[in-house]
């Protein structure tokens, strides 16, 4: 099982797009662990969406449709529901 997933760091207004088979060790390490890198620059990174997939290669397929024009959109709509959610 692999989840794609988006963290949100509302400090800076970056999204990363990542996929894993353990989702909240890999949250873990984004915000604690790492010593370079995108995430190090933009802590703390929330996590505001998952998706669940059977195998590593549908998430990776998933992963790079949400970096594409299209994928992007979708982030925004889940940054707005997030924020939205969170006032």
């Amino acid at each position: 099982m692999f989840e794609v997933y988006i963290l949100y760091s509302k400090s800076s207004g970056k999204t990363y797009v990542g996929y894993s088979s353990n989702p909240k060790r890999r949250l873990q390490e984004h915000n604690f662990t790492e010593t370079s890198g995108f995430t190090l620059r933009y802590r703390p990174g929330t996590l505001i969406y998952t998706e669940r997939f059977d195998d590593k290669t549908a998430a990776m397929k998933r992963e790079k449709f949400l970096k594409t024009g299209i994928g992007r959109k979708f982030i925004h709509v889940k940054i707005e529901e997030y924020l939205q959610k969170n006032k």
